[in-house]
């Protein structure tokens, strides 16, 4: 590697750089008992002094492919991955080092241009997806979907899917009609394969249920969408934010955050599934005429483009039986392809955007997460009793 005498500017610094994993694993020598056959382009530009590292870091790199003597070709790195020890990093002879896809997936047309803003290709979704199988699995999981797919790219035309049709996606669980009386069968995607299956048939944007196809008629969650109007800075986006953190606080519900991937955020309240949707629904809507009536100046509870002009619209209606949201992690249909990252209250003051983070940069900026902010949702159960009691 190349370094100067201090840490380059532009390394993303969430929690730690890479300068901070690489300078204590420092040697005097190269490591590798190997060397290139030739000089390459990039060690004659090189300025600074050469220095090495102990091979223990794993880094995801893209390239071309490999060259005759053994070395990756057009490489670009892609970001740290702390999910494998480096022991377990063996070549597997593709021309890619993008995450492995199943043995059975086969990514058609993976050239087509799905956000021409951004250059970013059907095989830059899938792989993405791919990467973040883990991650937004939890978040898919047992829970009816709804899909917006683009096969024309996000341009063209999209289609929002609840139900099961003739396009066949391998892996994808097909619900029994039962489940939900007088519509056609519910999806779920439980499984990487049904991930990437749906996300190789042009799946760009994942929407969840509030509730698991196990309880279908008990959320266990509220979900607030602040979604800003016209004129709005985004520096009160954050103070409203905050005001909604502040009353949930009140009401003794705690809450977690996410971007929408959009132009707002998300905030999430975990619940006991004990209330039907109705209850929910109309605990939400209370939340939220509450806000507009104290803080009129900063919220609206009515939709519609003329009623939130200067104002951030707190949507309550993404809690009623077979609204949904878009997951975590899910990238979205919108220029750019933002994705909806979860991320902790401290970040919220750092925060540039509910797009911030997107299909081309949110692998790097995971990779330098060492805790998970939303580790305690999954065992936050609360209940509305107090809240309504309060919110009265």
């Amino acid at each position: 590697m190349t370094r100067a005498a201090s840490a380059p500017a532009g390394i993303p610094a969430p929690r730690a750089t890479y300068w901070d994993r690489l300078a204590p694993l420092e040697i005097q020598s190269s490591p590798f008992d190997v060397t290139a056959a030739k000089a390459r382009r990039w060690s004659r530009r090189a300025t600074g002094t050469q220095r090495w590292v102990e091979p223990r870091l794993v880094a995801e790199v893209a390239f071309a492919g490999w060259t005759a003597d053994g070395v990756v070709r057009q490489a670009s790195f892609k970001g740290l991955r702390l999910d494998k020890p480096a022991t377990a990093v063996v070549r597997e002879g593709g021309k890619t080092s993008a995450p492995v896809l199943p043995p059975s997936l086969r990514i058609t047309h993976p050239e087509r241009v799905v956000d021409a803003t951004a250059a970013i290709t059907k095989a830059d979704l899938v792989h993405y997806y791919a990467s973040v199988a883990e991650r937004i699995l939890p978040h898919l999981k047992d829970r009816p979907v709804a899909l917006v797919r683009a096969p024309s790219g996000i341009s063209g035309e999209l289609f929002f899917q609840k139900h099961a049709e003739r396009t066949a996606m391998p892996g994808v669980t097909l619900h029994d009609r039962r489940l939900w009386l007088e519509h056609p069968a519910l999806l779920s995607i439980d499984t990487a394969e049904a991930l990437l299956s749906a996300a190789q048939m042009n799946t760009v944007e994942f929407h969840t249920w509030n509730s698991t196809v196990a309880r279908i008629e008990r959320p266990d969650r509220v979900i607030f969408d602040l979604d800003p109007g016209e004129g709005v800075k985004w520096a009160h986006v954050q103070e409203a934010t905050l005001l909604v953190q502040t009353l949930l606080g009140e009401l003794e519900l705690k809450a977690w955050l996410k971007t929408s991937g959009g132009k707002g955020l998300h905030i999430v309240v975990p619940l006991a599934p004990r209330l039907g949707y109705d209850a929910v629904k109309a605990f939400s809507q209370k939340f939220v005429r509450h806000l507009a009536q104290t803080i009129p100046q900063r919220f609206s509870a009515t939709s519609g483009p003329s009623n939130r002009i200067g104002k951030v619209y707190a949507d309550y209606l993404r809690n009623g039986i077979g609204q949904t949201t878009a997951a975590a992690f899910s990238a979205r249909a919108r220029a750019g392809m933002g994705v909806s990252m979860p991320v902790a209250w401290e970040q919220l003051p750092e925060l540039k955007g509910g797009a911030q983070w997107n299909v081309q940069t949110a692998r790097e900026y995971l990779s330098f997460q060492p805790t998970d902010p939303w580790a305690e949702y999954w065992s936050t159960a609360q209940t509305l009793a107090v809240a309504t009691k309060r919110l009265r």
